[in-house]
């Protein structure tokens, strides 16, 4: 069992950044894939970012390349999502999500959720 408890959302003007955060329990976290989504009211859940187990791939929706960076700490147990010249159509709740399959895309395949932090970008 995994809990994700993710932190860091806030109002930023457009333009601006935030650090999103999610601190993980359980002593396998190194060997998770490890993901961020969101999800804007009205839309469904979408990928955001996802890094491998032990850090050394990373992917992105097209839409935030160049402007979001995910890392992980395994001796910390964190995740982290740096977000960058955010948009107002970057606004929705962010979640972070642990896969046991440890490299994946796809929402259904990632088994454990935090409850989200929301992050709101005003024009």
């Amino acid at each position: 069992q995994v809990q994700l408890v993710e932190s860091g959302g806030g109002l930023v003007q457009a333009g601006g950044s935030l650090r999103l955060s999610c601190a993980a329990s359980g002593r396998t976290f190194s060997t998770y894939g490890m993901g961020w989504f969101r999800q804007a009211p009205g839309k469904e859940r979408e990928f955001v970012a996802v890094i491998s187990s032990t850090g050394s791939r990373s992917n992105y929706v097209d839409s935030v390349k160049g402007r979001f960076t995910i890392s992980r700490d395994n001796a910390k147990n964190t995740v982290s999502l740096q977000m960058n010249s955010l948009q107002p159509e970057d606004t929705a709740v962010y979640y972070c999500a642990a896969s046991l399959i440890g490299w994946t895309l796809t929402r259904g395949m990632y088994n454990y959720w935090g409850q989200g932090t929301q992050v709101t970008v005003s024009s």
